[in-house]
């Protein structure tokens, strides 16, 4: 006897997708659709913009109110001894991991909130009995009890990692562009995947051995992404104390590498012992010993990393062993490493100034950042709402608002409309500072010399402002630039030479003359 009928194994269907999709990518809102069918709201129902309210969006009131009808009318008939399969029961816990999941989204935001209010603390979690005892009112089910997986501890832990990837995400990367929102479904499966349903099975307290390579443009937000995940982790429930196995509001660990000589980078990341160079005088604990079990270490600006160095870190990437200096006890990496850089990898690996081996060993996990000017190309207002988030951290809430007004407003008068911001957020960031102190914000360059001529590119495709002719110019020339000579740009554009030589050409006179001289 199943335990759903037609209409509603296909709303338990799309259900369980909700679960296990990834928030910020709209698949996630054909579930709802598909879910709620004539009773979806279109309006605002994209709530990757602002998360906080997506607990009081009509459509997911709905859902909510039929999934605890569903589910409750499947409990009755499991306890009056209907015998479903085993993708019916499937269906079944994922329907209660769903609903069991937003009844106490609430709770898990405060002890989310506590958490980074109050570092070091271990609070007990008051509100795990009354989970537990929910979630085991729907699975300790004579006859279908043993076929169904889902345990308290762990489902809190998710649950509670969840409301943290949404923190976290949300609270470090701003703006509602098409490259903003795709930057953070990046990010998300970066922290689960792009599989929910294994994640949670097996691979939760694996993700530690893979590294994440995070590049982008200078000023990108290249930390904030590594932070997010970082502090996005999962941990273990300890059901017998009723606490979170760690306190990860520490556990983010970064080093900028282009601030420390050779020997403090090698001292920094896997510690010393006394008299292993000049200036150590005491034992020295590096940060690879540091980071604990579900903590992170972030390599910033990972290209410019000396090749000796590369080595070392190579042998962590592949055994999880280090050394510290002037020791040979092995030490144990037991974190996981992100690393970041604005340099072109795979230019650095041609001029032999990084290793193949090291890089290939990063990559497992790659993102990239966009540009702002990218951003601001698919959204415009985006620029008020980066300038808020920038106000709020620098004056608080109560001041905010008007000096967002007072900086959207000098920037309209005085910056031309497409102004490039090669600096990206940073340089936005010092933009407002400027306003704020002295009501003025003047480049540190020329406009017309800060221009990235690929960075324009970008934003003038983004807003479809090419005609298909120009288009093609413009590509031909960043090709060209790229590799060096006409044969080599037709060669990757499946064109003649003498095609990609007439289109580069038609520029500039100096530019011209500038190709026409060149070695080819």
């Amino acid at each position: 006897m199943p335990i759903f009928t037609a209409p509603q194994r296909r709303f338990v269907q799309a259900v369980s997708g909700i679960a296990h999709a990834n928030p910020f990518l709209p698949q996630r809102i054909d579930y709802e659709r598909q879910a709620l069918g004539k009773q979806f709201e279109e309006e605002a129902s994209d709530w990757n913009v602002n998360w906080e309210s997506a607990g009081s969006h009509p459509n997911i009131t709905r859902l909510l109110q039929l999934s605890g009808d569903t589910l409750e009318a499947a409990r009755d008939k499991l306890l009056s001894g209907a015998k479903p399969q085993a993708s019916e029961l499937q269906l079944y816990e994922d329907l209660t991991f769903f609903a069991l999941y937003h009844e106490y989204r609430e709770h898990n935001d405060e002890t989310v909130k506590r958490m980074f209010a109050s570092p070091g603390s271990r609070r007990v979690v008051t509100y795990f009995q009354s989970f537990e005892e929910r979630l085991n009112h729907y699975l300790r089910v004579p006859s279908v009890s043993e076929a169904l997986t889902l345990d308290a501890a762990h489902t809190l832990a998710l649950f509670f990692q969840v409301r943290r990837a949404f923190f976290h995400i949300h609270g470090c990367l701003v703006g509602t562009s098409a490259p903003a929102a795709r930057l953070r479904a990046m990010v998300w499966q970066s922290i689960f995947t792009h599989d929910m349903r294994r994640y949670r099975r097996s691979l939760y307290n694996d993700m530690g051995q893979h590294t994440t390579l995070i590049t982008g443009p200078s000023g990108t937000g290249k930390e904030l992404v590594a932070r997010a995940i970082a502090l996005s982790r999962y941990i273990p429930f300890d059901a017998r104390t009723r606490r979170f196995a760690v306190d990860v509001s520490s556990a983010f660990l970064p080093i900028n590498l282009t601030a420390l000589s050779p020997t403090l980078i090698e001292s920094e990341l896997f510690g010393h012992k006394r008299g292993a160079f000049t200036g150590a005088v005491t034992d020295r604990t590096g940060w690879l010993e540091k980071c604990p079990a579900h903590g992170a270490v972030f390599l910033d600006e990972i290209g410019d990393l000396d090749p000796v160095i590369q080595v070392k870190l190579l042998r962590v990437l592949q055994t999880r062993h280090f050394n510290r200096l002037g020791e040979t006890e092995d030490k144990h990496f037991a974190g996981k490493l992100l690393a970041a850089t604005n340099r072109d990898l795979n230019e650095a690996m041609s001029a032999g100034s990084f290793r193949q081996d090291f890089f290939y060993r990063l990559c497992s996990d790659q993102i990239s950042t966009p540009s702002l000017a990218e951003q601001l190309a698919d959204r415009p207002d985006d620029l008020t709402t980066l300038v808020r988030f920038l106000c709020q951290r620098m004056v608080g809430p109560d001041e905010a608002d008007r000096l967002t007004e007072q900086v959207v407003a000098w920037i309209g008068q005085h910056l031309d409309a497409d102004y490039a911001w090669p600096g990206n957020v940073r340089e936005l960031e010092q933009c407002v500072r400027n306003v704020l102190i002295r009501n003025e914000y003047r480049p540190s360059t020329p406009q017309v010399n800060a221009v990235d001529p690929e960075r324009v590119l970008v934003q003038q495709f983004m807003g479809v402002q090419l005609s298909a002719d120009e288009l093609l110019d413009a590509y031909c020339k960043v090709a060209y630039n790229r590799l060096g000579s006409y044969s080599a740009a037709a060669k990757q554009l499946g064109v003649d030479r003498r095609t990609v030589k007439a289109r580069v050409n038609r520029s500039s006179p100096a530019e011209t003359s500038m190709h026409d001289n060149a070695d080819d």
